[in-house]
């Protein structure tokens, strides 16, 4: 079982995260180490998307009433970065039904230590945002989540081996957040949760 308490302790708290961020951003910077013009654009674009989901996102209250049986003092660690468009989307959504549920929570950034994303790949790539339940003792529980949606993820698998251009993925991939209106990711986290149990 692997134990994960020196990230957890790296970890910062969604605010502390967010805080980040924004102060990176009035900056001139990113959690990148490319600070490049196209990066921070893309950046202060997912600042305005968090905030907006931050305010605007509706929990499904059928959804967290499924919620049953999560393990004793389970705990989330996050690994994301400000930049990245799918941590934008799902992060605050997630953030928001774990403060629902009472559960703590750690973000720790991609490309700190890219030890920890290389144990929790998605198809050989060190693709974000990722969770990863704890316990107590901050051992890892189950399978990671992450980084996006199935049916969103089948999407950019698509589009990826069509050789779409990364503008074009990135309008079609926060065109289908909007439509979704975080339903999916609230459902499918959902289940995660409810398999840890």
């Amino acid at each position: 079982m692997q134990n994960l308490q020196n990230y957890w302790d790296a970890g910062v708290t969604w605010a502390s995260y967010r805080k980040q961020i924004d102060d990176l951003l009035l900056e001139g910077k990113t959690t990148a180490a490319d600070n490049s013009p196209a990066i921070l654009e893309y950046a202060k674009l997912n600042q305005a998307r968090m905030r907006r989901l931050e305010t605007r996102t509706e929990l499904d209250t059928e959804i967290l009433a499924s919620l049953k049986n999560l393990p004793d003092g389970l705990k989330i660690l996050v690994i994301a970065e400000g930049w990245c468009g799918d941590a934008a989307q799902v992060c605050p959504p997630a953030e928001l039904m774990f403060q629902a549920l009472g559960l703590e929570t750690r973000y720790v950034l991609r490309d700190t230590d890219t030890a920890l994303i290389d144990m929790f790949l998605t198809n050989g790539g060190r693709s974000i945002p990722v969770f990863i339940a704890l316990d107590a003792d901050s051992n890892v529980i189950g399978e990671k989540w992450g980084p996006r949606p199935v049916a969103l993820q089948e999407l950019r698998m698509g589009w990826l081996k069509e050789g779409m251009p990364f503008e074009q993925q990135a309008e079609l991939l926060h065109g289908w957040y909007a439509k979704d209106k975080t339903l999916s990711t609230q459902s499918e986290l959902a289940n995660w949760l409810n398999s840890l149990g």
